[in-house]
C-alpha cells in the first residue's frame, strides 16, 4: 500500500527520505469493501485520505430522499468532506466505496502536527487544495452553463478512468441530468 503513496508523493513533493517514512508512519491503513462507509451524513469527518486502489464518491442525499453525487474519486486522489474535517461540525454527506478499497487515513490532528514539522508537506496540501478549488470553480461552471450533452461530452473526455468503473445513474446524478436523458445522449453519442 505504501508503495502506491511514495511513488505518487515524491512526483508532487520534493521529501526528503526521513520526511517521507515520517508522514508513511502517521499513516493508518484502511481497506473497505465495496459499499461500506468511509462517512456518513451526520459524522464528523476527522481523516484526510488517500486513495492507493478503488472508487468512491461522495454524495448527499435531498429532501426526497435522491442521492446528488458532489464527486467521484480514484487512485492517487484525496478525498475528505472538506467541510466538516475544517469545522469539526457533522458532515452533510456520504462518502462510500463504488469498488473494493485500499486506503492511507492521516487525522486531521496528525496532518497538521506533520505540516508544521514538513514544510514541503504544508506547501504540497496548499497546491492540492488550490487545483480542488479550481476543479470545483470548473464545476460549477459547468452545471450552470453547459447542456445536457457539453456536460457529458466533458465528463468523458475528463475523467475516462472514471466513466467505465460507475454506473450510469451516477454518471447522471453527477451530472445532474435524469437516467433518460443520459440515455438519449448516450444513443445519440453512439449514432454519430
Amino acid at each position: 500500500m505504501f508503495e502506491s503513496f511514495r511513488r505518487y508523493i515524491t512526483e508532487k513533493a520534493n521529501l526528503t527520505p526521513d520526511e517521507l517514512e515520517m508522514i508513511l508512519a502517521a499513516s493508518i491503513q484502511k481497506k473497505l469493501k465495496k459499499k461500506q462507509y468511509l462517512l456518513q451524513e451526520g459524522e464528523v469527518s476527522r481523516y484526510n485520505t488517500f486513495i492507493v486502489k478503488g472508487c468512491l464518491r461522495q454524495y448527499r442525499t435531498g429532501n426526497d430522499g435522491a442521492e446528488h453525487i458532489i464527486r467521484f474519486a480514484v487512485e492517487d486522489w484525496w478525498i475528505s468532506d472538506r467541510e466538516s474535517l475544517t469545522t469539526g461540525l457533522p458532515s452533510k454527506s456520504y462518502i462510500d466505496c463504488l469498488e473494493d478499497s485500499e486506503l492511507l487515513l492521516w487525522t486531521k490532528d496528525t496532518f497538521n502536527e506533520l505540516k508544521i514539522k514538513i514544510p514541503e508537506l504544508r506547501a504540497f496540501e496548499e497546491r492540492t487544495l488550490a487545483r480542488s478549488f479550481n476543479a470545483t470553480q470548473n464545476r460549477i461552471h459547468i452545471a450552470i452553463s453547459y447542456t445536457p450533452e457539453e456536460k457529458y461530452q466533458n465528463f468523458i473526455q475528463s475523467f475516462p478512468n472514471i466513466f467505465n468503473r460507475v454506473p450510469l445513474y451516477m454518471i447522471a446524478s453527477y451530472l445532474g441530468i435524469s437516467r433518460e436523458t443520459l440515455n438519449r445522449i448516450r444513443k445519440q453519442f453512439a449514432h454519430k
